[in-house]
């Protein structure tokens, strides 16, 4: 009696086993932003050093959000795999999310950071121009949260929402640029270049994707620290008076004035950043057994 298998079952094609998914921690991109601010700082226009505990009050709370958000959304719209026709186990990756399915979940995870980080992003804002006003006007916050707690009792909670809609819609804009930007190029290094998934890769497309962040983001950011900075007589005009006084006195040309200095500071900002956000979801990979 003759044991060698049947023709049908040599035929049968074998599964392809696919990698474990891994949830990384919400808090991941909070964590690789505050270390970016770490290294990146002293670019920050300059700022003395008593301004670090703003700037990581922000990554703490902006970035933590605007990540912790996209990289779950991401995770649930790529949930729908195929299957291998002879069993219902996946046997394939899904293909990569489009350029717009990446913008309109960063753009989506970007205003919702903006509305986390907005009461940080004002106190980092005052906390960098403050040093550059006379002595009688400087607020002199020792740090963060003593900034917001003289906040709240000097001008109220809803100083805390100052600019609020403006700066949501900036870090819509700046998510929607750094970080869907970020995935298709590292997809294009990979697939396109040939390129392995290493520090190489992440350093080129982060530095592509702060290029094109700091080109969208250049005009609303004027827009914004002019807001945030704004004395409560110049806040009362409203944002369309300052864009006109703005144009009258520096022409149109504002709205990209001072990108160069920009992308000195977003460009390393959002290396470092990527970077480190890499690093942390390698190490956690190895945590778990999967590298």
């Amino acid at each position: 009696m003759s044991l060698a298998p049947k023709d049908d079952e040599t035929k049968l094609p074998k599964p392809k086993a696919i990698p474990p998914k891994i949830r990384y921690p919400f808090w991941f991109g909070g964590s690789a932003a505050s270390f970016a601010a770490c290294v990146t700082h002293p670019l920050d226009l300059g700022p003395p050093p008593d301004t670090l505990s703003a700037a990581l009050l922000r990554q703490l709370t902006y970035s933590t959000t605007r990540f912790g958000v996209y990289e779950t959304l991401k995770q649930r719209r790529t949930q729908t795999q195929t299957t291998d026709p002879t069993t219902t186990t996946t046997t394939t990756s899904p293909p990569p999310l489009s350029l717009p399915t990446l913008i309109l979940l960063s753009s989506t995870s970007g205003f919702l950071g903006g509305l986390a980080g907005n009461p940080a992003d004002v106190l980092n804002v005052r906390m960098q121009a403050d040093f550059t006003l006379p002595e009688a006007q400087r607020r002199n916050y020792a740090h963060a949260l003593d900034g917001l707690v003289r906040m709240i009792r000097d001008e109220g909670p809803l100083s805390l929402a100052k600019g609020v809609w403006p700066n949501s819609i900036r870090a819509a804009l700046m998510t929607a640029s750094q970080l869907s930007s970020y995935d298709t190029f590292k997809r294009l290094c990979l697939e396109r270049l040939g390129m392995t998934d290493n520090t190489l890769t992440h350093f080129c497309a982060s530095t592509a994707a702060g290029f094109v962040a700091t080109t969208i983001c250049s005009p609303v950011d004027v827009i914004k620290t002019r807001i945030m900075s704004a004395t409560p007589e110049q806040g009362k005009r409203g944002i369309v008076a300052l864009l006109q006084e703005i144009t009258r006195h520096e022409g149109v040309s504002w709205c990209f004035r001072g990108w160069v200095p920009s992308f000195v500071r977003l460009g390393p900002q959002t290396v470092f950043t990527m970077i480190f956000f890499e690093q942390h979801k390698k190490l956690y990979r190895r945590w778990k057994g999967v590298d």
